[in-house]
């Protein structure tokens, strides 16, 4: 994000003598420039400017020089004497391009530094050094530490290197002391990427006087050759564009203008170097400085040629396929014929040679270097996408990359390049040319016809015609008619997000104060159905019923990978085949999309277990993603035009089904009633109550089948497990986690969970009223039947049964106990019910109730069931 130092700012707009960081931050906030953070200095001094009175070269037995050296660093920080005399400071220093002579700059004893660095006087190399001669890269000015400051080459002018006196504070005259606003910017606003653009919403917010600089400069700018009869430009330059995106050019201007009799050098004044560097930028010649200087000062992004290795035409083109270029940070790119290039013609052979990736990096040939004495700057105007395309493609982001795909003002072209010359002829004795190459396909903007209701009917604003006149003329903007209360307005050629009338509302909404907006909750302008869908509504009644059951909803990345699979004993290749693989990942050991939650919920019970929780009972409600290998491939489509019905049903062919599931993960203690109660640990019961529960909000009806040992997925304890099926179909699971998988995982034994698929669940369901009956007023007859089963014989199949014989006067049935020992015999087990008779006609009698109990008795005998005395 960008930096803003009032130092800078003020050289654009008046700002009060007194104006602070954190005023500014209100002031820019208001217009809609967020702030980020206000950057305190990470130095405390006393950091001091030094004199060296004598620098003595010490060999040392690892081959290394230090020299001892004698540092005047004023009268109030030097050393007293043995005779209370005032002395220069012993300090010892390795940096080569110490010597005497030179002013440098001391940190000392007491002074902080980046990194929480502290300086104190230590005994190295057989001397107490009593303080430390600082590089930029020690101070935080910069990356540089092959040597120390020497403020001579640092610079200043003559007349101010001359005037640095001994124990001058350096913290001031480096600006050290002195904090930074960031701020947060929306990417429509790339405008605001300069001085000149903060600049001019400071004014607007504070209404102080702000005058462009462009302006001034543009009254300097000579007249371009191609303007004039039988004048050759500085440089041929064509712009041939074979491959369009969108139908638009990827250049549509292109300024080059030559400096001659540069001296490589020069160096960059201190004042420049300071402002870079404050904005995170490396000072690294002055050629360059320039430019970026030029770039942080009005937004447009330039670049440097050497002239000499330069040979016309230079031509703007799209890169051919197979074409690869070595960029400025060493790395080579392989092109994509999207990409933009600018390039030169060696030996005639036109537009042969690659001299950088339009908009985003130089290459290595063609750079200024410290021999350069003949500068070409280039100032161009490129289409947003293209740039935007190649940043992301190449990975290569830079400041000019960012200026570029957000948009860059089309008319500022001539002034940047004239702000450029001027700096390079006054501080490095260039002399610009004046004959520019300007090749402007630019057009026009189309004026945007604004009826001034909109602002009212848009955004609730009482503004009058004569406020919103003059908020738009005040942005730049240039504005015609009015009579009727529509205006014709043509917005500045700064900003290029203004192009409907909904942008010029939120023009005047932002300038006006959007507190000034009235809070009024607008009426919903449709008819028919409204509200959540029916599945929507059993969405959040299954969230609604888990919730209330005690469980914890949470929300997990849907990526999986190898680790999961193995956890869960999956076989991982034979499910990476039938899973979704991201192209991209976001964790390089889960490039893959889960086909079942459990697993991804299981981490985050994991994590908590890990964080010394030990009773973690959570949910998930999420999609899972099944892949088709036998799907047909996807579509690549065109961007920026909306797709056919074909297309649609093109992609939605190819893609996976992603249907919905709930999941839920019971662990540790399902009760605890304190420390005078009992405790039970969680079992597959609790999950199958809460399946149970799911169900009976929804109002299914279905069955928990349990397969035989031998069927049951690896997942599950093979005895403690059941599908959960509708009408035959399997749509989900319960029961306990195999040991194995608790063991993996880290949870407590007898661990259960259960994972429903509501995607199936709910295309079950009617939505029909239940239809209710009628309460009988007579008096139930409570009785609890236990049988003896085979162990084959489930609970579900003998509830049937039994429903079945017991017909309309059974109101309800529970099994409230199973047991299983010596006393029903080998391979039995015991199920005990709890039923309720109660007729709807009368009351029952004794024989009534017998007659039932009969009935059942004798169904239950057909599944080899015996009733227990």
């Amino acid at each position: 994000m960008p930096m803003v130092d009032i130092d800078w700012l003020k050289s654009h707009v008046e700002v009060p003598a007194d104006l602070t960081y954190e005023q500014l931050a209100k002031d820019l906030v208001k217009v809609g420039l967020e702030e980020e953070e206000i950057h305190s200095s990470q130095v405390t001094g006393p950091i001091v400017v030094g004199y060296v009175v004598d620098a003595t070269p010490e060999p040392q037995k690892n081959g290394k020089i230090i020299n001892w050296c004698h540092v005047d660093v004023g009268d109030e920080y030097n050393e007293v004497d043995e005779n209370g005399n005032k002395v220069p400071r012993g300090i010892i220093c390795g940096a080569p391009n110490m010597a005497a002579g030179e002013k440098v700059v001391v940190t000392l004893p007491g002074a902080v530094l980046p990194g929480d660095f502290k300086i104190e006087p230590r005994k190295t190399y057989g001397h107490i050094s009593n303080g430390m001669c600082a590089s930029e890269r020690e101070l935080g000015l910069g990356d540089n530490h092959d040597g120390i400051i020497l403020l001579r080459n640092y610079g200043f002018t003559e007349e101010e290197y001359e005037a640095l006196k001994p124990g001058d504070d350096a913290m001031h005259l480096l600006h050290l002391d002195q904090p930074l606003l960031e701020i947060n910017i929306t990417p429509d606003r790339g405008y605001t990427l300069s001085y000149r653009g903060v600049a001019r919403e400071y004014h607007h917010s504070t209404g102080a006087k702000f005058t462009d600089p462009v302006i001034a400069l543009n009254k300097k700018v000579p007249t371009p050759a191609s303007a004039l009869p039988d004048v050759k430009p500085d440089i041929e330059v064509q712009i041939d564009d074979n491959n369009p995106i969108h139908g638009v050019p990827g250049c549509d201007r292109y300024y080059a203008r030559i400096v001659r009799g540069f001296n490589p050098a020069a160096r960059t004044p201190n004042w420049m170097r300071r402002r870079l560097t404050r904005c995170g930028m490396r000072s690294i010649s002055l050629a360059v400085d320039a430019t970026n200087y030029v770039m942080m000062d009005l937004g447009q992004p330039m670049h440097a040629y050497d002239l000499d290795k330069i040979e016309g035409p230079i031509v703007v083109r799209r890169a051919n396929e197979g074409e690869k270029l070595v960029t400025l940070d060493g790395k080579e790119h392989e092109l994509s014929t999207e990409d933009l290039l600018i390039t030169d013609s060696p030996n005639g052979n036109r537009s042969s040679r690659i001299l950088g990736i339009a908009g985003v990096m130089g290459g290595l040939y063609g750079e200024v270097t410290a021999e350069t004495k003949n500068v070409l700057l280039e100032a161009a105007h490129f289409d947003q996408v293209s740039i935007a395309r190649s940043a992301r493609r190449h990975k290569i982001p830079s400041e000019a990359s960012r200026r570029f795909e957000r948009g860059v003002d089309y008319a500022l072209q001539p002034a940047a390049a004239q702000m450029c010359a001027d700096l390079l002829a006054e501080y490095g004795g260039g002399t610009p040319s004046d004959t520019p190459n300007d090749v402007n396909n630019t057009k026009h903007r189309r004026a945007i016809q604004f009826p001034t209701s909109e602002v009212a009917r848009v955004a609730g604003l009482d503004t009058d015609v004569n406020t919103i006149s003059k908020i738009l003329t005040d942005i730049g903007c240039t504005v015609a008619g009015g009579g009727n209360g529509e205006f014709s307005v043509t917005a500045p050629t700064w900003r290029p997000d203004i192009n409907e009338p909904c942008d010029l509302v939120e023009e005047v909404a932002r300038l006006v104060g959007y507190d000034e907006i009235p809070v009024r909750v607008p009426a919903a302008p449709v008819k028919g159905k409204v509200g959540l869908t029916a599945d929507q509504l059993r969405r959040r009644r299954v969230a609604d019923e888990l919730a209330e059951y005690g469980l914890v909803e949470a929300l997990s990345y849907p990526f999986v990978g190898d680790e999961d699979y193995k956890a869960f004993g999956y076989d991982a290749e034979a499910t990476k085949k039938v899973s979704v693989e991201i192209a991209n990942p976001l964790y390089g050991d889960r490039p893959f999309l889960r086909r079942h939650v459990l697993p991804t919920l299981a981490a985050t019970v994991q994590r908590n277990i890990r964080r010394g929780l030990e009773n973690v009972s959570l949910y998930e409600l999420g999609h899972v993603y099944l892949w088709n290998p036998d799907a047909p491939s996807i579509p690549a489509l065109p961007g920026g035009v909306k797709p056919t019905e074909e297309q649609l049903k093109a992609l939605d062919a190819g893609l996976p089904d992603q249907p919905d599931h709930v999941a839920g993960i019971f662990t540790g203690l399902a009760e605890n009633t304190g420390w005078m109660g009992g405790k039970r640990p969680v079992d597959w019961s609790d999950a199958v109550e809460a399946v149970h529960r799911i169900a009976d909000r929804l109002g299914a009806t279905i069955e928990l089948n349990q397969p035989a040992a031998e069927n049951v997925p690896v997942q599950w304890h093979p005895g403690r497990f059941a599908y959960v099926d509708v009408d035959g179909k399997h749509i989900g699971l319960v029961g306990e986690l195999h040991p194995h998988v608790n063991e993996a995982l880290g949870f407590p034994v007898h661990s259960s969970a259960f994972e429903l698929n509501m995607t199936d669940l709910f295309a079950t369901l009617d939505g029909k009223p239940v239809q209710a009956k009628p309460i009988s007023t007579f008096p139930p007859v409570k009785q609890d039947l236990a049988f003896t089963v085979d162990g084959s014989v489930t609970a579900a199949q003998l509830e049937q049964v039994v429903r079945e014989a017991a017909g309309e006067d059974l109101e309800s049935i529970e099994l409230f106990d199973v047991f299983t020992g010596d006393q029903v015999g080998e391979g039995k087990k015991s199920l005990a019910f709890a039923v309720v008779f109660r007729s709807p006609g009368k009351t029952l009698s004794a024989e009534d109730s017998e007659a039932i109990r009969a009935r059942i008795v004798e169904a239950a005998a057909q599944l080899g069931a015996q009733l227990r005395a």
